[in-house]
């Protein structure tokens, strides 16, 4: 039978199954923070259950941490209490911590990767909606509620029933100022944000094929917003050049075994999907959203749609704009790049190459905020923070930062925020906040200009 690459590492991971019914997956890793993880401790406490497996479970401080001062206590009091709560759990039971100010510090979907913690063929879940992240490296990976936490901590499994599949084709060349992000904003512009509910999506084609890892990560970071349980990016010569060398990565010939293994995970020709979509690179140009879900979005320099729906007028009424107006031009006093989707090396770099030579516009406050404190001190090192610090910008310390109000870094009622981040849900960068998701190329133009321009026209 002819397997696609999501039914081949779900079927591995299968321990147990009632036919026709859910089925009970193993997990291979369990990544933890300090917000969805306290109850999951508590219940297991409170029922005398022991963590069954200690070493598969690796925990970091990230939502709710400062980006500035982290050498300092932590002014908030809700704060505080949860970095000591996890600090205290992952003591008492032996997980790996990297708490705020260790040098593998970061954001959870970008600490990991990073340090080889994550790889192909695995399972792989967090407390975080954005688990996805993972699947770019042809794992399955997703997020899972508090009571799931506690599962996988006393049984290092979940009863689950086996999503259906999807997969999304885009071939064909990107053109120049397109980027990841661009291309997974242009498909939930096109799918909607429910198309990929009850689905697993792979995302196939040359454009995929051609992406780096940061890319690829960027990619499937956002395959919840378009209702997907996960998405993946079937392994190749990329994926195994990123995992080699890094930490936790296998090594020498363990190394060789493990790719000779990922080699045969890429789905089989002929393979069925459920649902299929396709796409050619030469129709996405670089896009901006302009509502209150990750669907709202056009090209920058496009047009806002006519609809006649309740919702849509609502969002529309929100943010401030106007059915058939454009973007383009409008003010904008805050800029965020950031966030698990674009807080890479990869991103500062596409931000820096166009700030270079350049000044901040006055009316900006723009926040720099790497994912990991190794990201941030690559910046250091490549000397972006530099060309940065020159054209007025200030490059902050890791964490979760301005993608969501759970810390200091919020955008005022009212004000714009062209963000890097996954979401422009109402009030998610802070109350009455307006946000425009972006890539980090858009975001950073938008830094110099102090308003949206066309990049296209920006670029040489």
């Amino acid at each position: 039978m002819k397997k696609t690459l999501f039914d081949k590492v779900w079927d591995a991971h299968v321990v147990d199954a009632i036919e026709n019914g859910p089925q009970i997956l193993y997990i291979d890793k369990h990544l933890i923070h300090e917000v969805t993880s306290p109850q999951a401790f508590q219940t297991l406490e409170e029922r005398g259950i022991p963590i069954l497996r200690p070493d598969q479970i690796v925990a970091t401080a990230d939502h709710n941490t400062p980006t500035l001062d982290q050498d300092k206590p932590i002014k908030d009091p809700l704060s505080r209490h949860q970095l000591e709560q996890l600090s205290k759990n992952c003591e008492k039971h032996g997980i790996t911590l990297y708490e705020l100010g260790h040098q593998y510090n970061g954001i959870v979907h970008v600490m990991a990767p990073e340090l080889g913690i994550t790889q192909p063929g695995m399972t792989l879940v967090c407390g975080d909606s954005h688990t996805s992240t993972h699947g770019a490296f042809g794992s399955i990976a997703f997020g899972i509620g508090t009571s799931q936490v506690a599962q996988v901590f006393a049984s290092q499994c979940l009863l689950l029933k086996k999503p259906k599949k999807m997969r999304v084709t885009v071939n064909g060349s990107l053109k120049k100022g397109v980027l990841p992000k661009d291309v997974i904003l242009y498909i939930i512009s096109q799918i909607g944000t429910n198309a990929g509910t009850g689905y697993f999506c792979e995302y196939a084609g040359e454009v995929f094929e051609n992406m780096s890892m940061e890319g690829r990560m960027t990619v499937c970071n956002m395959s919840i917003e378009m209702g997907a349980r996960g998405g993946m990016i079937a392994p190749d010569e990329t994926t195994f050049n990123y995992v080699k060398g890094r930490k936790f990565a296998p090594k020498g010939s363990d190394f060789d075994t493990k790719v000779a293994y990922w080699k045969t995970l890429p789905t089989d020709e002929g393979a069925v999907f459920d649902k299929e979509y396709t796409f050619d690179a030469a129709d996405i140009n670089p896009m901006i959203t302009y509502g209150t879900n990750p669907g709202m979005g056009i090209k920058v320099n496009g047009h806002i749609p006519q609809q006649e729906d309740t919702s849509f007028q609502k969002s529309l009424a929100y943010m401030g704009f106007e059915a058939g107006g454009r973007l383009l031009d409008t003010p904008i006093n805050y800029v965020f790049i950031g966030s698990c989707t674009n807080s890479r090396i990869e991103d500062f770099r596409v931000a820096a190459s166009f700030v270079k030579g350049k000044q901040k516009a006055e009316n900006v406050t723009a926040w720099l905020v790497p994912g990991s404190k190794q990201v941030e001190a690559q910046i250091i090192d490549e000397g972006l923070r530099d060309i940065f610090e020159e054209a007025g910008f200030r490059l902050r310390q890791p964490g979760c930062s301005a993608c969501l109000a759970m810390n200091d870094d919020k955008i005022p009622e009212g004000e714009y925020c062209v963000s890097t981040s996954n979401r422009n849900f109402e009030g998610r960068q802070g109350q009455g906040s307006r946000t425009l998701l972006a890539s980090p190329l858009v975001a950073a133009a938008t830094a110099i200009e102090g308003r949206i321009v066309d990049i296209t026209k920006h670029l040489n």
